[in-house]
């Protein structure tokens, strides 16, 4: 037996201070999980459990530099975001089980084709082509929790053209990193390689090509890149 074609390479995403490279399984991403941020999307933050959607693998911009802008839309949002990476899985997993599966964390960006996700919505579709094309999400080097802990309490900074349109705390999460992974585990079997988008707080808006975004979250690390 014989591949009709080359499989597709491996996403990799560096390692701070290290050669390893971490291999992407999936990305999981939560939607609505900071309150300020769900009233700014004119929702009830008491009323609305938070939403996950995934990003394929492939979709992922690793690293500082260029970002496509895509096509089919002329709304295009950032939207800064806390990353969580896991080395270990498994089902129903408790509180210290989620700590023992966290590899890392990075900083990352969530991109939105925020006219096509008002369209589906209005229609009560998937969001699918409103979060997932290419260069939809975007990740800095993942520190290892050895080295930045637990960053349950971080400040998220997020410039477009030097200018700060988000700064908040990852404290203000409706659910906590932890939480959602507990949460996602009793969903689906979470394994090594996968990562956690786990939302942006209030502050979203648009960019145009030719813009550049700075994302640094406290502890963690920092990601710069161009809108081409």
């Amino acid at each position: 037996m014989a591949y009709l074609f080359a499989p597709a390479d491996a996403t990799t995403v560096p390692v701070e201070g290290s050669d390893d490279v971490f291999p992407v399984n999936r990305i999981f991403c939560i939607g609505k999980n900071y309150a300020d941020h769900v009233r700014e999307m004119g929702s009830d933050p008491a009323s609305t459990p938070p939403c996950i959607f995934m990003k394929p693998a492939d979709t992922l911009k690793v690293g500082d530099g260029d970002l496509s802008y895509p096509s089919a839309t002329e709304d295009l949002h950032y939207e800064g975001e806390l990353v969580v990476a896991l080395a270990k899985g498994g089902k129903n997993l408790d509180r210290a089980s989620v700590e023992e599966a966290i590899f890392g964390y990075a900083c990352g960006l969530d991109m939105t084709r925020r006219d096509v996700q008002s369209g589906l919505k209005e229609r009560r579709l998937p969001w699918d082509m409103a979060k997932s094309f290419d260069d939809c999400a975007a990740i800095s080097a993942i520190r290892p929790k050895a080295e930045c802990g637990t960053p349950a309490d971080a400040n998220l900074k997020l410039s477009v053209n030097g200018d700060v349109r988000q700064n908040d705390t990852t404290a203000k999460m409706i659910w906590p990193a932890i939480d959602a992974l507990v949460h996602l585990s009793t969903l689906i079997e979470l394994k090594a390689g996968d990562l956690l988008y786990t939302g942006t707080p209030e502050g979203v808006g648009a960019v145009a090509r030719g813009d550049w975004m700075d994302v640094v979250i406290e502890n963690v690390g920092s990601l710069s890149v161009t809108l081409k």
